[in-house]
């Protein structure tokens, strides 16, 4: 298991532009980022043990983190 943080500008570097720029113009699009870095940041301090969690509500952290970039990979 990677603890290192999924970054949205690690996971889509060639959008990086693209998601600026959605992020200053589509009020929709920079809500569905703010809650993906939320929750991403949330999720690395449970794999750091910052914050202990059971691996059940990790995993539902998990499945919420992947259908959200799901969701910013449809717009990019």
């Amino acid at each position: 298991m990677s603890h290192v943080p999924h970054e949205l500008h690690e996971e889509f570097p060639e959008a990086a532009d693209k998601i600026r720029e959605l992020n200053l113009n589509d009020a929709h699009f920079a809500k569905l980022t703010e809650e993906y870095h939320t929750l991403n940041r949330q999720i690395h301090r449970i794999e750091t043990n910052v914050e202990p969690a059971d691996e059940g509500f990790e995993k539902q952290l998990r499945r919420q983190r992947m259908a959200l970039k799901d969701q910013i990979a449809t717009y990019i």
